[in-house]
């Protein structure tokens, strides 16, 4: 079950960082508290998933998580650079959360 609890807490790391971005520095009420909620809601799951998994792998995947999404979503919908270089990154985190599953 920590697997599961880890990639929801993933995920809802994405979407409150992305909440974070419309929230202009929290100055607009609902993308704020939208943010908040996630990030209690992401963190409380982490914590659960820290209660089987490792602490180091935990983390690492959940911010690897958070990271790859993100950076693919800059890409697709924010316009920011795609280089291949960049997506060989993207790609070495990706097979580096992988990884620490598998060798977990």
């Amino acid at each position: 079950m920590g697997w599961v609890y880890l990639c929801i807490a993933g995920v809802l790391e994405c979407c409150w960082a992305v909440g974070l971005k419309y929230s202009d520095g929290f100055t607009r009420l609902w993308p704020s508290i939208i943010s908040v909620l996630l990030i209690i809601i992401s963190l409380g799951l982490l914590s659960l998933a820290m209660r089987t998994i490792p602490m180091g792998t935990a983390y690492a995947i959940w911010t690897g998580i958070g990271t790859a999404v993100l950076a693919s979503y800059g890409i697709l919908f924010l316009d920011e650079s795609g280089s291949m270089l960049r997506i060989a990154c993207i790609a070495l985190i990706v097979f580096g959360v992988a990884g620490l599953k598998l060798f977990a």
